[in-house]
Order: C-alpha cells, then structure tokens, then sequence
C-alpha cells in the first residue's frame, strides 16, 4: 500500500542519520572532521544535531 499523501510531517532535521554516508559526510565537511571523526561522534553521542554540533565545536577547539 502507498504511503498517505495527506500525512505529512516536518522532515527531521534535527537529526543525523548515521546510517547515511551523505549526512555523515556533509556533517564532517560542516565541522572540519574527517568522515571516522564525525562516525566516532555520532557512535558516542547519538545522532541529535545539536548535540553533535556541540561536540564537534569542542572536539575542533581542543
């Protein structure tokens, strides 16, 4: 069965797919990391985007 054109959401970008090369890509090209970086951050604190912002700004200030 199709899914329901009338039940839209807001997509959710408050998240980050781990499971997307292209969303863990562009995420460690927005911070400066390498794609093993940005992996190991979402690994160790979950895909929330204001959560890994956080830690990423941490991570490139160290």
């Amino acid at each position: 069965m199709a899914d329901d054109k009338n039940n839209r959401g807001e997509p959710d970008r408050s998240r980050v797919s781990g499971e997307e090369p292209y969303e863990v890509k562009y995420f460690a090209e927005k911070h400066g990391l390498s794609v093993a970086e940005a992996e190991k951050l979402i690994r160790d604190h979950g895909n929330d985007r204001a959560t890994l912002d956080a830690a990423a700004a941490r991570l490139r200030s160290s």
